[in-house]
């Protein structure tokens, strides 16, 4: 049986549906670099990342990075302590599907994010708890209080899938390809060198206020960390190397709202469709426009370079 590495835990805004349409938005000719270091500085749960690694293997350097340090925490066990999370995690599954009723096993989700949230655990148990509750709160959301306390609700799932074994173990051997660091966003910069692909997924700038489903953090990623990371790419730009960033499209809902398209306007902006799965209004459900923003022109599906009216070519690389 051939098994693909795959994200291993649920996470709002992955980009497993979309990987055909981003492969199509990388640079033209990227499987032709050499030696490429591929860096993600917002991982969430790594559907790219496992995507990246597995087609292409001119990827000599990966380097993934999230502020959300439980996160971090989880990517590092899978990759050095597989074995014993995979015991550690069949047990808890074990202990969940033997409760007959959903009040027992609400009773149980309750006890392991309090425990979760008393914090300083060992890797291992801190993550067991961390995909354990990522299995079975609503919707497999990541939210935190301003005291960076989980407050995700039960999610009433009867029989959830909380240790999936042989893609653990596919994960663990891929990552072990994989620098994982900690903090700021910006400190991935010291990691670039030579032919270096950024992918920024950060925290979408929400489109409602029932969309806000941004609180991975207790520090909110609000509209100056968005023009701080605009900057960034500044920089990233300016030392020869290439990024793809995706993000909400404000005009979607409010066609007055160009806060991304000013922002980026020197670089090229594409629109994607992607589907909505997670808001409080089902309105806010269903197909919806997504940015993905880009330094370079040519890309896999448009060989022939295409300029539009709004790119100031000096801030672009020829990919």
């Amino acid at each position: 049986m051939n098994i693909q590495a795959k994200p291993f835990i649920k996470w709002v805004g992955g980009k497993g549906q979309l990987i055909e349409q981003l492969e199509g938005l990388l640079p033209a000719g990227f499987h032709t670099w050499k030696d490429v270091t591929y860096i993600e500085p917002f991982v969430g749960g790594g559907a790219m990342m496992f995507y990246m690694l597995q087609r292409y293997r001119n990827i000599r350097r990966a380097v993934i990075n999230d502020v959300n340090s439980d996160l971090i925490t989880c990517y590092m066990t899978v990759r050095d302590n597989v074995e014993a999370l995979i015991r550690e995690l069949l047990a808890i599954q074990s202990r969940y599907l033997a409760l007959t009723d959903v009040e027992a096993k609400r009773e149980m989700f309750l006890a392991v994010r309090q425990r979760y949230n008393e914090k300083g655990l060992d890797p291992v148990e801190n993550t067991v708890c961390f995909m354990f509750l990522n299995r079975t709160c609503f919707n497999g959301l990541y939210r935190v209080n301003r005291k960076g306390l989980f407050n995700v609700p039960f999610g009433k799932y009867m029989r959830p899938m909380i240790c999936d074994a042989d893609t653990l173990r596919v994960d663990s051997e891929l990552l072990g390809r994989v620098e994982i660091i900690n903090g700021d966003f910006e400190m991935t910069m010291d990691h670039a060198s030579g032919n270096t692909l950024f992918y920024f997924d950060p925290p979408y700038r929400p489109l409602s206020n029932t969309s806000n489903f941004n609180d991975y953090t207790k520090e909110a990623f609000n509209d100056e960390s968005q023009i701080r990371l605009k900057k960034f790419c500044d920089r990233v730009s300016a030392r020869g190397y290439s990024f793809m960033l995706s993000n909400s499209d404000c005009r979607s809902l409010n066609e007055s709202d160009d806060f991304f398209d000013s922002l980026y306007a020197n670089y090229h902006i594409e629109r994607i469709m992607a589907s909505r799965n997670i808001n409080a209004n089902g309105a806010g459900r269903g197909k919806v426009s997504e940015l993905l923003i880009h330094n370079y022109i040519r890309t896999n599906s448009r060989q022939q370079s295409r300029v539009s009216h709004n790119i100031n070519l000096g801030k672009l690389i020829y990919a």
